[in-house]
């Protein structure tokens, strides 16, 4: 099957709806890209700006209803398809919409990201062997502690309050 993949950066223009279906979860928002074009005096400029409805299934909708809000500079990789629908006057209208596969923040605009756990690894490590798991969560192999910026973690018990 051929399929229209399309990759854009823009800003999220709103809050996001997030809901549940039959299919599963869906995450719906809407991103503005605007281009930067030179114009013919030699000067940059804005171009137009192109919307685009963006939905997310599944446990992607779960994590960008956890990690995106309006504002936030991201980058949309994903399936190009097209709604149709009845207006209230009648008329049919057809909609440009992108399924997200991948959707992230734009970390060239700004700084965070938190991995989140995986239940099928959390699960495997109550499968493994201890001697295994104390070598994973051994803190003893001289391999430093860090912060959420990066920074050695002071041992516990040398904290100052």
């Amino acid at each position: 099957m051929n399929e229209a993949l399309v990759t854009f950066q823009g800003w999220v223009g709103n809050d996001v709806v997030y809901r549940e279906t039959s299919k599963g979860t869906v995450a719906n928002l809407r991103v503005g890209s605007t281009p930067r074009i030179k114009r013919a005096d030699g000067q940059w400029a804005d171009g137009p700006t192109s919307w685009f409805s963006v939905s997310c299934w599944r446990s992607l909708a779960d994590h960008v209803r956890d990690s995106v809000r309006k504002g936030d500079p991201v980058l949309v990789h994903g399936r190009l398809r097209t709604d149709v629908w009845q207006r209230e006057d009648g008329k049919t209208s057809v909609s440009p919409v992108v399924e997200a596969l991948h959707i992230g923040h734009d970390l060239s605009r700004g700084v965070v990201f938190t991995k989140a756990p995986r239940a099928e690894r959390l699960e495997a490590e109550e499968e493994t062997d201890p001697v295994v798991k104390e070598m994973i969560h051994d803190q003893s192999f001289g391999t430093p502690q860090l912060d959420s910026w990066g920074q050695p973690k002071e041992p516990l018990g040398t904290q100052v309050a």
